[in-house]
């Protein structure tokens, strides 16, 4: 297998797959201003929420939507926090995990994470309603704005094949 140096995007050739795909391109240096204010918006998301609290959705969000880059990465990031490794693991299938694993409060941000990553069924107004219990409305905005951010940084990583470990 071949990685070629692009950090936005890698190809592979493989007896198995065939030729590689064509280069796709850097988003952040083919759009610097949309990728700064992404920064921007991805800063000021944070704002409020726990730490942990952040990884666990971006990486649900990005376990949803497939984007190996984005899991990599926060995956990454939250360990080096001091996440534990059963909540890590135990993530894709919160709901059945043990009792006070994750928080009533984590549990109705990752309810939520889901409903708006599949946007498409909508968000329900029981799982709307979880969160507003467990949020002040400004945090709950900010949860939100969390959520919407994650969801962008995964397509545009899965749109420009970014690869996870390689930039």
């Amino acid at each position: 297998m071949t990685i070629t140096e692009n950090t936005a995007t890698a190809t592979a050739t493989t007896p198995a797959t065939g030729p590689a795909p064509a280069a796709r391109v850097n988003y952040a240096k083919a759009a610097p201003k949309a990728f700064r204010a992404l920064l921007a918006l991805d800063a000021a998301s944070r704002e409020g929420l726990d730490p942990a609290l952040v990884e666990l959705v971006q990486i649900r969000s990005s376990l949803l939507n497939n984007c190996a880059y984005c899991l990599d990465m926060h995956i990454k990031d939250a360990r080096k926090a001091g996440e534990r490794e059963e909540r890590l693991y135990l993530l894709s299938v919160w709901r059945e995990a043990p009792a006070g694993l994750y928080s009533a409060k984590e549990q109705a941000a990752l309810a939520l994470t889901e409903a708006v990553t599949r946007i498409g069924d909508g968000v329900p107004d029981a799982v709307y309603g979880r969160a507003a219990e467990e949020f002040e409305e400004a945090e709950l905005a900010q949860l939100l704005s969390l959520i919407f951010t994650i969801n962008t940084w995964n397509r545009i990583a899965i749109s420009t094949r970014k690869v996870p470990g390689i930039g």
